[in-house]
């Protein structure tokens, strides 16, 4: 049972708080006189804190404080004051038509670096950080290009999209799927052709054939594509979704219609143009558009067919 008697402990000479329990005391030992003055400082400090600074948390906001400061203040004067700083770069930019952008090598240097920045948030979850893309989602730092490789064509995918059904001028192509049109035999005679004419085969008349009378019309007779159909060059060993047979055999059965948005419903003009600039440096950049030439066979449309990867 406790005693709560007070007394002064002779080793130490200190008080004693009054309780004991079991023989066990507890010494009144006073706090260091330095660490109470700090504790007293902190006490001031938070309280001179709570009036001047935002601190009160309330409702749907906290108490402004006697000075308005906010960090969220600073954020928004420090990029209001950085948008001020750009933005005669920027209107440079704007102003210029993009294929002339590389006579203006230090507009060009600061629309790359902006368009580098502005990949990292909206392009690197697609085509990868380094831009290399993966299966279904094409490399950007090679020469190998659907639509076509120069400013005014990276800028045009970019502003406008592929296959985006609520945009008139989105890139629009379609391969139709060949599981109802061919049978299968017919089918891994056009693989086998394919193959051929990407140096991974045997030559197959057959095939030739076949692809002559359902691929032709937009990949070409000799299979180099047709960028006014966005059908790729099935000769260059470049695969978006694979070359081997399994891939290719995927391809013409069911046929694939990837999708890339438009950008003009997400960012300004002069970011998407800075896009451009930047995916035009990675090394695959073309320095002007190159020359469109369709292959139609007679009775055939443009953009029936889009065999390939």
């Amino acid at each position: 049972m406790a005693a709560m008697t007070k007394r002064v402990d002779e080793p130490t000479g200190t008080t004693t708080v009054g309780h004991e329990w079991d023989g066990i005391e507890e010494l009144d030992t006073p706090l260091p006189r330095w660490w109470l003055m700090i504790f007293v400082a902190c006490i001031v400090f938070a309280a001179g804190y709570v009036v001047v600074y935002p601190a009160i948390p309330m409702r749907h906001s906290a108490s402004a404080g006697m000075f308005g400061w906010s960090s969220r203040g600073d954020l928004a004067a420090a990029v209001a004051a950085e948008r001020t700083r750009k933005a005669s770069t920027l209107a440079a930019i704007a102003a210029l038509p993009i294929e002339a952008l590389p006579a203006q090598p230090q507009l060009l240097r600061t629309a790359i670096e902006g368009g580098r920045a502005a990949f990292k948030v909206h392009c690197v979850q697609c085509h990868g950080s380094g831009a290399a893309g993966s299966v279904g989602y094409p490399n950007l730092n090679d020469d190998d290009w659907l639509w076509g490789g120069d400013l005014t064509s990276i800028e045009y995918t970019l502003t406008h999209g592929i296959r985006n059904p609520d945009h008139d001028e989105t890139r629009q192509s379609q391969m139709p799927p060949f599981a109802d049109v061919l049978t299968p035999g017919e089918i891994e005679r056009l693989v086998a052709h394919v193959r051929n004419i990407s140096g991974k085969g045997k030559p197959s008349a057959a095939g030739a054939a076949l692809f002559e009378t359902n691929c032709s019309a937009c990949h070409g007779t000799a299979g180099k594509g047709g960028r006014e159909f966005g059908a790729p060059n099935l000769t260059d060993g470049i695969w978006l979704y694979g070359g081997d047979k399994a891939a290719l055999r995927i391809s013409i059965t069911k046929a694939h219609a990837g999708v890339m948005p438009r950008w003009n419903s997400r960012l300004d003009p002069v970011t998407i143009r800075m896009l451009a600039a930047y995916v035009h440096s990675l090394g695959g950049g073309e320095t002007a558009p190159a020359p469109v030439v369709a292959v139609v066979p007679e009775g055939r449309a443009p953009g029936a067919s889009n065999v390939g990867a």
